[in-house]
């Protein structure tokens, strides 16, 4: 489950953005079908229902967006139900839409709930969970707005800040004028006054000067930090009945409206405080209220959620049992899929509009096992193909992040070479396609394990084999693993 976004606190938004709000649609969203895939094909091998189904429903997000305002509340997002085995790139396509569409997107899985009445989490955590995400996200779009004006506000406080601390050590001047006369107490303190000031002037214009130019980065100072009231040292409690998370989330909010805001001093570097102060001045500049506004909308309008492991909810015909609560996760699912208001924190949120993507391998089960209702908000059903022996040898040498690149790049830390030969990767795919079908078939992942057998032994002494290479060929590949997998009952404990 991802974990919500810690929420801002609203006292400090003191100060307000001048400049215009993002804007809901994204340029990230109005990506074309076809360069949908076309940046799903950098990292995904094959699928291409898969891949096309998702770029059309990702792109009628954007088409439902031009439509006038009545029309557009009628057009609903068809969601996708994905039918696969595991490691053929269902989780992986998730994980990638996330990144492409600058959108709310939160994967959960769906045996981590349960039936209402059962110890778990509810289903409606899911929208609540995404309103955080979405304030998370938008705050930190529009405090990346405001990054160099805080910047420079932060220098103005460091400044003061040194500036102070350098006149505490400084001396007093004599309580006498230039010929030696005594002064009156309201002479002495009108020229200390004056003095000090010309003073402050004069060293906060020279330390500008050196923090401008970062002459005393690694130079210490005392600042003053806003922490929570103390959440942290609060033990947790436990709740015996409704749901812990959300009753455990408005106490701390009460104790929030309750307890003023402790304060501490640190001493810390310049190079830190001005990251510090930096970043209190940005939260100070964006307006915390349109922050949340904003990321009500975009939840409501174009946030994605992905449901994995769906066709764990379906049970047998027993009445008991760990699983007596699978058909109750998949009724309570079907307000939110098809549409209602869920509570949060910050008010009510519509789900109408929000893309539902659902998968799972419906292994021994079938997706017309699953309720009526529920099946029947899936309409787009894309079935995702076995891994053919090719597609593990292109899943080696294609993507982006192959894992062959990946391991390079970790072994060139230790300033080993390591060079994959055609061959190599070869014997790598057909080990890999001989262990799925003689055992339990698990896709991609299958990869892992024997390229982590393959490289185990250069991976323990690459810190000594420094400025060598080696060659990953067919030969070594067989001898490492080919006989491991050629025993099949040896393979189902190893591979």
């Amino acid at each position: 489950m991802v974990e919500p976004a810690r929420k801002v606190s609203g006292k400090d938004k003191t100060i307000r953005s001048s400049g215009e709000m993002a804007p809901d649609m994204t340029q990230a969203e109005s990506m074309t079908p076809r360069q949908i895939v076309a940046e799903l094909d950098r990292f995904i091998i094959g699928q291409a229902d898969a891949k096309r189904a998702v770029a059309v429903a990702l792109r009628n997000r954007y088409r439902r967006q031009q439509l006038p305002e009545d029309l557009r509340r009628e057009v609903h997002p068809k969601n996708i139900l994905m039918i696969g085995s595991t490691g053929v790139g269902k989780t992986e396509i998730a994980r990638r839409v996330s990144r492409i569409v600058d959108a709310p997107f939160i994967k959960v899985e769906a045996t981590k709930f349960t039936e209402v009445g059962y110890v778990g989490r509810d289903v409606e955590s899911i929208v609540r969970d995404l309103v955080e995400i979405a304030i998370s996200m938008i705050h930190s779009e529009r405090t990346e707005q405001v990054k160099e004006d805080a910047a420079v506000l932060a220098v103005e406080r460091l400044t003061e800040i040194l500036s102070e601390q350098a006149l505490r050590r400084k001396p007093s001047r004599p309580r006498t004028r230039p010929n030696g006369e005594d002064l009156g107490e309201e002479d002495l303190a009108e020229r200390q006054a004056q003095a000090v000031e010309r003073r402050r002037r004069r060293e906060q214009k020279r330390l500008r000067q050196l923090l401008n130019d970062e002459a005393m980065e690694d130079e210490t100072v005392e600042i003053e930090l806003e922490s929570d009231s103390g959440f942290d040292d609060v033990q947790p409690f436990e709740i015996i009945s409704g749901n812990p998370e959300e009753l455990q989330d408005t106490f701390y909010e009460f104790l929030d409206g309750l307890m003023p805001r402790r304060r501490t001093r640190r001493r810390v570097s310049v190079r830190e405080a001005r990251h510090i102060l930096a970043q209190q001045e940005a939260n100070r500049m964006v307006d915390y209220d349109a922050v949340v506004e904003s990321a009500m909308r975009r939840v409501e309008d174009s946030a994605v959620v992905f449901i994995d492991e769906i066709d764990k909810t379906i049970t047998n015909d027993s009445d008991s049992g760990p699983d007596v609560s699978g058909a109750g996760v998949q009724r309570d699912l079907l307000p939110i899929v098809e549409g209602s208001a869920v509570m949060t924190r910050y008010g009510p949120v519509h789900t109408d509009h929000i893309l539902f993507i659902a998968a799972g391998s419906f292994h021994g089960v079938r997706p017309s096992d699953l309720i009526p209702e529920l099946q029947g908000r899936f309409p787009i059903r894309v079935e995702l193909q076995s891994l053919t022996e090719d597609d593990l040898f292109a899943i080696l040498t294609e993507p982006q992040n192959a894992l062959t690149k990946q391991y390079q790049a970790l072994l060139a830390t230790e300033r080993l070479t390591v060079d994959f030969s055609t061959g190599g990767l070869r014997e790598v795919a057909r080990i890999a396609t001989q262990v799925n079908q003689s055992t339990e078939d698990i896709g991609a992942r299958r990869l892992q394990t024997i390229l982590e057998r393959v490289l185990e032994e250069i991976s323990f002494n690459a810190p000594d084999m420094a400025d060598q290479s080696v060659s990953i060929d067919e030969t070594f590949v067989r001898e490492r693993v080919g006989d491991i997998a050629d025993d099949e009952e040896l393979s189902n404990f190893i591979l």
